[in-house]
């Protein structure tokens, strides 16, 4: 028998699990910090590193407590984080600022910077991440900050993922050289691929613009899979948090790759990591290059395998903003739900209110809901949301399957899957197939486990999800429903793609265009 600690950073708060190895689950505590927006500034997102560790020291002294067990009987503990959250540091990981969020889309510009010039020199490193670079990964807000910072340029000594950044700070480690990375993170976010050589090479960097010379350089180090430890609690460390000195740490991951761990994912199964945004995460077991992912990485979900990952650029924040501008909250705003046919709302939602993360790869979006008439309500907004999130889900796995990738099972995961059985089976009808969800919550299980092998209580990461993991609920796709959908889905494929992307009919040019007149009128109010 053995307990560890599970530990996942969420967007707006951070939750520790104790779990025990014969036990499963003991119990477990969260705590909140802030996200810091702008509403002058929709694409702003930044977090505190002090809040975040303030939060984690709450949070595991409140689940210790809750427990009624000491710290020094914890033999591991494990992060996952959001992803990618990007801070630079001076020396001493120092951070020069907060974390660029997931979230934030600051960066949109450089990110288009990056694709034109991955394409123009022949990067093959594109075509790992779908061949579009994102405003939410790495290089893209690594080069917003050194343009919009020059007066912190000169202290600048690396950036670091959140994961690896909580990873060494626990540890004690001051040495940026000395931090290990998470092939997770920067495989996905930041062209990191072993077979291509680690990093872009700096001769590409400098082309983006100059200012990257010798960041390479500064982001070189060792990469690693989260089967390896990234250090030991240090003793500063182990007395805030309450837990015994020396524990082993391992190498973190994005919360997604390891909420699909903890959901019992195999290899050819796809989870739908369902929260604020949608992370959809995949274990293969060869490399299936596809188009409009968001990586290709071999050992970043499972070590011994090839990881893809997908996903929608928000799912639970769009329900949240519809619950809010009706005065309600989602809980109330769905009662009643279940009761809704499919269809029947006659509306038809493109889910792009933070833009799109897979397969367009395109964050100058915005929500789209067609077939409004005087009786529609609220309630019906939120249904057609949810069946506009499932068609985009039906678009992405089309996608991988047309590109080779098997897919054995779906799995539905994430917070929102264990509140809400009308959007369960909303996504078993639109994708036509069984739809499991854990029986149990599995966040920070997936930290759990990896814990457990960083404390050697199981010898494969199979061995402790068979140990571990909540068995599933399947919901089975309703044959009337699943025609309806048949029915509607080509609509909403060719609203996607004529929408979406730039083309002769220039229906594309119209949702980008209200975004920059938008932009346009309020910085001439604000000047």
């Amino acid at each position: 028998m053995a307990i560890v600690a599970g530990v996942d950073f969420g967007t707006l708060s951070v939750r520790v699990s104790l779990v025990d190895s014969e036990r499963g689950l003991i119990d477990s505590a969260s705590a909140e910090y802030p996200l810091h927006r702008k509403r002058e500034d929709p694409e702003y997102a930044t977090q505190s590193h002090d809040d975040h560790m303030r939060a984690l020291a709450l949070a595991t002294r409140e689940a210790l407590k809750k427990a009624g067990m000491a710290g020094d009987q914890v033999r591991a503990i494990a992060l996952d984080t959001t992803g990618s959250s990007v801070i630079p540091v001076g020396k001493d990981l120092r951070p020069l600022g907060e974390y660029y969020l997931w979230c934030d889309h600051r960066a949109k510009g450089e990110a288009a910077e990056i694709t034109e010039a991955a394409h123009r020199e022949g990067l093959e490193a594109i075509q790992w991440c779908g061949g579009v670079y994102s405003s939410e990964w790495g290089f893209s807000k690594l080069l917003h900050w050194l343009r919009h910072n020059p007066d912190r340029r000169p202290e600048f000594a690396s950036a670091f993922e959140h994961c690896d950044m909580v990873a060494a700070t626990l540890s004690g480690i001051t040495d940026p050289k000395k931090v290990k990375r998470s092939i997770c993170a920067m495989g996905h976010k930041w062209l990191w691929n072993a077979q291509l050589g680690g990093l872009p090479p700096e001769t590409f960097l400098v082309t983006i613009d100059p200012l990257l010379q010798g960041v390479r350089d500064k982001l070189d180090g060792e990469y690693a899979t989260s089967d390896q430890i990234a250090g030991r609690l240090s003793p500063f460390w182990a007395e805030i948090l309450g837990l015994k000195a020396g524990i082993p740490i391992p190498v973190g991951a994005f919360d997604a790759h390891w909420d699909a761990i903890g959901a019992g994912c195999r290899t050819d199964d796809m989870v739908n990591v369902i929260g604020t945004s949608t992370c959809i995460i995949g274990i293969t077991p060869s490399v299936n290059l596809v188009p409009g992912v968001c990586g290709v990485v071999q050992g970043s979900v499972h070590p011994l395998r090839t990881g893809i990952e997908a996903g929608l650029s928000a799912v639970g924040d769009i329900f949240n903003a519809i619950a809010s501008r009706a005065g309600t909250d989602v809980k109330t705003l769905s009662a009643g739900l279940e009761n809704y046919r499919a269809g029947q709302t006659g509306l038809l939602r493109m889910t792009w209110d933070n833009g799109d993360r897979t397969v367009l790869v395109n964050p100058n979006l915005r929500g789209v809901t067609l077939g409004w008439n005087l009786q529609s309500t609220a309630q019906d907004e939120l249904f057609a949301a949810i069946e506009g999130t499932a068609f985009h889900t039906r678009v992405i796995l089309d996608r991988m399957a047309g590109h080779g990738v098997h897919i054995k099972r779906v799995i539905n995961a994430g917070g929102i899957p264990q509140k809400n059985d009308a959007l369960n089976q909303v996504y078993a009808n639109v994708l036509g197939r069984p739809v499991l969800v854990p029986s149990k919550s599995v966040v920070s299980l997936g930290s759990a486990i990896f814990a457990f092998m960083a404390a050697g209580t199981f010898k494969t990461i199979e061995e402790a999800q068979d140990k571990i993991c909540p068995s599933h609920r399947a919901f089975l796709p309703d044959d009337s429903a699943q025609r309806i959908y048949d029915d509607l889905y080509p609509f909403y494929s060719r609203l996607y793609f004529a929408l979406g992307q730039r083309g002769s009919d220039g229906l594309g040019d119209i949702l980008p265009s209200l975004m920059a007149v938008a932009a346009s009128s309020t910085n001439r109010t604000s000047q």
